[in-house]
């Protein structure tokens, strides 16, 4: 499974806030986001709509270093609670940001907070986290979640990277991913070669495109397993199979968050 293109990324982020901001007009602002507890409806939209701002800021003045959200304009959302609005708000926030990476292009030099300084970061990353957090409201709202199949491949494995890219860096929960001889199996059933293999070493994890047997298994439609992984559903919805060893699965899920 290859990345997608630099304009496709910038497609996408276009392209998922319309429909988190579609959500957003015709909902109940207050209700409350299961995947991300702590929030409501309103709460959400102004993060993502807040992270575009500030990314886009980043690409837009190539920084060198990160910039602070207050110095960032505009990311705590419209005032009052106007649903309209607040689709507005996140809609031109989209376009600017999506505008900015079309005009640096995949490869200026920028900061970010991982393992790649180039705009080709922010462009991928938005895109996942917008269609992360859409899933989170179309989740709140009791409305279907679809996505390209390609797009829901690819977040596996942008999260996997920043899990490993979190061990690295000494993130506690993510230092716990170890232990020799165990492996986890993520199977996409509707995407031909959409499998990643992750095994625990002494030292840490790794993991690679493989299809081979593990100590458990992960298997389904691409945008469930997607959902599963990033902790979005439990293992066992949405069609999804878990072959083998279940506390295993149980044990990366629970450590496998950064941030």
């Amino acid at each position: 499974m290859t990345l997608l293109a630099h304009a496709r990324y910038c497609d996408e982020i276009l392209v998922q806030t319309r429909r988190l901001a579609e959500l957003v007009e015709d909902a109940d602002l207050t209700l409350r986001v299961p995947g991300c507890p702590d929030w409501n409806l309103r709460e959400l939209a102004v993060h993502v709509g807040g992270a575009h701002r500030w990314a886009g800021e980043i690409v837009r003045t190539r920084a060198a270093e990160d910039i602070p959200e207050d110095q960032v304009p505009d990311t705590g959302g419209p005032s009052g609670d106007d649903p309209a609005a607040l689709a507005e708000w996140l809609a031109a926030g989209a376009a600017a940001t999506a505008g900015a990476l079309r005009e640096a292009g995949p490869d200026a030099e920028v900061w970010t907070w991982a393992w790649e300084r180039r705009t080709a970061f922010w462009a991928r990353r938005m895109a996942h986290e917008t269609a992360v957090h859409r899933a989170d409201a179309a989740l709140a709202t009791g409305t279907v979640f679809e996505v390209a199949s390609d797009l829901a491949a690819d977040t596996i494995t942008e999260w996997l990277q920043i899990v490993a890219f979190a061990q690295t860096e000494g993130d506690p929960e993510a230092a716990e991913l170890r232990g020799g001889g165990r492996s986890l199996h993520l199977h996409a059933t509707d995407v031909p070669g959409a499998e990643w293999l992750i095994e625990f070493g002494e030292e840490g994890f790794t993991w690679r495109h493989s299809h081979e047997k593990a100590t458990v298994a992960l298997r389904g439609p691409v945008t469930e397993l997607m959902l599963a992984f990033n902790r979005r559903q439990k293992p066992d919805e949405g069609g999804l199979e878990v072959l083998g060893d279940r506390g295993l699965l149980d044990f990366w899920l629970e450590r496998s968050s950064f941030g």
